[in-house]
Order: C-alpha cells, then structure tokens, then sequence
C-alpha cells in the first residue's frame, strides 16, 4: 500500500505534507498539461512552481500516513481509498517517478528541510 496525491493539489501544491514525510517521498512535478487536463487556471509554464502537483513515490512510500490528515486541501488517499473520480492519478504518482533516475528524482524531490 501507499499514499497518492490528487487532484485537489493541482494549483495549490502546499507542502505541509512535505514537512511530516519521514522518508522524503514526495516529488514536484511541475507540468502545466495536469493543469490543462483538469481545468485548474494557473499562471507559469512547465519547469515553474505555481504549475503541476507533488506527488508520492508508490516505492518510498512507508505508509505511515502522516501526509494525509496534514494536507489541508484533503488531496491525499490510501490508494484502496482514492475517490473513484481520481483514481487516475494513483497511475499519474506512479508513472511520474517509478521511471525516473536517481539523478532526476534529487531535482524533483520535495525535502522538509
């Protein structure tokens, strides 16, 4: 099991997710098409910070669940308990880090220091 960071983030990205994560596995991906697709209004391009959303590594995750009751915007879910209508970005989380090196993944990483 893991954590899966949705929709809600789009447009907001708070971190204070970020600052309880024991193993530092969350990313920011910063893609203006998450935006587009789901119709959350933004200023920036791909590579700015006000575009995207932070996901979860689906491998680093120890499933302690600290992230979740500290996100204000309630973006975050178990993956068996993801709403239906997000079930799409337990596949987004993935696919945005599984793949990537080491190397990519330190300049996505969000740390809470």
């Amino acid at each position: 099991m893991t954590y899966v960071v949705t929709r809600p983030c789009l447009g907001t990205k708070d971190r204070s997710c970020v600052e309880v994560c024991p193993v530092d596995c969350f990313y920011d991906i910063k893609k203006k098409k998450y935006n587009s697709k789901y119709g959350i209004l933004v200023d920036g391009e791909d590579g700015e910070d006000a575009v995207g959303l932070l996901v979860i590594h689906p491998d680093e995750c120890i499933n302690c669940g600290a992230c979740e009751t500290e996100c204000p915007v309630e973006a975050i879910y178990e993956d068996s308990a993801v709403p239906e209508a997000d079930k799409e970005f337990t596949e987004i989380n993935e696919q945005e880090t599984v793949s990537l090196g080491d190397e990519e993944l330190d300049k996505l990483r969000c740390t809470s220091s």
